[in-house]
């Protein structure tokens, strides 16, 4: 599971959504922009059809997940 508290463009509350991670500030949950990028949609597809998630912070969510990621040897 990746560690999503340190990165600055995501939040959790228990509370909503059920403590699922979102974007800051929105109900979006992180979630939702990888599935949508699996199914092949573009970054800009997902900021247009989330109006409340900015370009910045899935900038910020895939370079947060791509450092998660990397293994370092």
């Amino acid at each position: 599971m990746m560690a999503w508290s340190s990165c600055s463009a995501v939040e959790r509350d228990p509370s909503r959504v059920s403590g699922a991670w979102v974007f800051r500030g929105t109900r979006v949950p992180v979630a939702a922009l990888f599935e949508n990028l699996e199914d092949g949609a573009s970054i800009q597809d997902f900021v247009q059809w989330f109006p409340g998630v900015s370009l910045e912070q899935v900038r910020a969510v895939l370079e947060h997940a791509a450092r998660s990621s990397a293994v370092v040897v």
